[in-house]
């Protein structure tokens, strides 16, 4: 049994960081270029767009399992005290806002007053559902959530974009500026991870 903590994360940490993260982009780039698209296309792009967003939805829940039994590396004895509540704050906020963003998403497509003649299909492979208790709601209530869920929507959005340049200027200064190895905890192809906590939070699979 180890007591030092990894100093990089698991291979499955790194898989779930850059799967979700190549997500994340594909949709911004999406939801910024369906409407200059003919409207006959949109629909099926905002169906893609939601697609990634619930795909996304599983795998932050999935990492957030993942990283409860999984110690993660220790940051570098190098990092001054407030860097290191700011790095655990932008992790934080980054796991609520993926959390809330698409199911934001999922709530205002449940109250679109003609969700129930468009059906909707997780990338035309199977149905998923809208919410039951919004979709039954009466249709003056239903108009007034569906304009709040997209308030929520679009602002976790705006949140998100705040924190994926605080993440990456923190990067940067990390990799660039204090020559700590920020990078390398990150990346599958700088060698393997050292030995974990034991117990649940022992050796990656």
């Amino acid at each position: 049994m180890t007591t030092t903590l990894p100093d990089r994360y698991t291979p499955a940490a790194m898989l779930l960081h850059w799967v979700i993260a190549a997500l994340i982009m594909a949709n911004i780039v999406l939801i910024y270029t369906t409407h200059q698209l003919a409207p006959a296309v949109q629909g099926g792009l905002i169906d893609i767009h939601m697609s990634i967003g619930l795909t996304v939805l599983g795998l932050v829940l999935l990492r957030i399992l993942w990283r409860v039994s999984h110690r993660p590396p220790a940051l570098p004895a190098a990092y001054a005290p407030w860097e290191r509540r700011a790095a655990h704050a932008v992790h934080a906020a980054f796991y609520v806002v993926l959390l809330v963003l698409p199911l934001s998403g999922w709530l205002h497509d449940s109250a679109w007053k003609e969700a129930p003649a468009n059906p909707y299909y997780w990338f035309g492979l199977f149905e998923v559902h809208r919410i039951k208790w919004i979709r039954e709601l009466a249709p003056p209530l239903k108009e007034i959530w569906h304009a709040r869920f997209l308030s929520v929507h679009v602002w976790s959005g705006y949140i998100l974009y705040a924190l994926l340049c605080a993440h990456v200027a923190g990067v940067l200064k990390h990799q660039l500026l204090d020559r700590q190895p920020e990078l390398r905890r990150m990346m599958p192809w700088h060698g393997r991870t050292s030995g974990e906590v034991g117990g649940a939070r022992g050796p990656s699979a």
